[in-house]
Formats: structure tokens, C-alpha cells, sequence
């Protein structure tokens, strides 16, 4: 399964407008992704209940997964790989 780490630049974490963005993204790419913490269980990073439950604070280094077996049609491991890349980018660019 493709996976990646990024660490959550958001001043108040994802909680509010950053975890708004960052489900919307998520939501953008028809892939179903998961989001974890070290210790945490994974949750749907499509779900913005699940994402601000989660407690994803300012500095939480964080796994993102695409479930290769969940992927929808047409969609390639590398087409997770690429969108992956474009999400840890959003996560690490949201500071302030």
C-alpha cells in the first residue's frame, strides 16, 4: 500500500479550516485515504468528524495510506503515489 509522512504544519493542527482543506483535497482525489498518528488508529481522511477526533496537533507527524485494494477503477498505484505527494505538500505548507 502506498504511504507517506508529513508533519502537520497548521498552528492549531487540523481542526477547522486546515482539516477543511485537507478532507476536501483528500475528498478530490477519489482515493480512499487514511490518516494516522504514531500510537492512533487510522481513520478516513475523507471523513472531517473522523479527522478532527483524531486530534492531529501543530508538529504530529502523520501517515497517510491508500488501501491499493480499495482503489477506484482506471486509478494506478502511482496515480496514489503522486496524490500522496500532493497532499503531505498541503499538510506541510498550512503553517500559521
Amino acid at each position: 500500500m502506498p504511504a507517506r509522512t508529513a508533519v502537520v504544519q497548521a498552528s492549531i493542527g487540523l481542526h477547522a479550516r486546515p482539516a477543511a482543506v485537507f478532507v476536501r483535497a483528500v475528498t478530490d482525489t477519489g482515493l480512499p485515504v487514511t490518516i494516522s498518528k504514531d500510537g492512533g488508529p487510522a481513520v478516513d481522511a475523507r471523513s472531517l468528524l473522523e479527522v478532527m477526533s483524531a486530534d492531529f496537533g501543530c508538529g504530529c507527524e502523520v501517515r497517510l495510506e491508500v488501501r491499493t485494494d480499495r482503489l477506484p477503477p482506471g486509478t494506478s498505484a502511482g496515480d496514489a503515489e503522486r496524490a500522496l505527494g500532493e497532499l503531505c505538500a498541503l499538510l506541510e505548507s498550512q503553517g500559521s
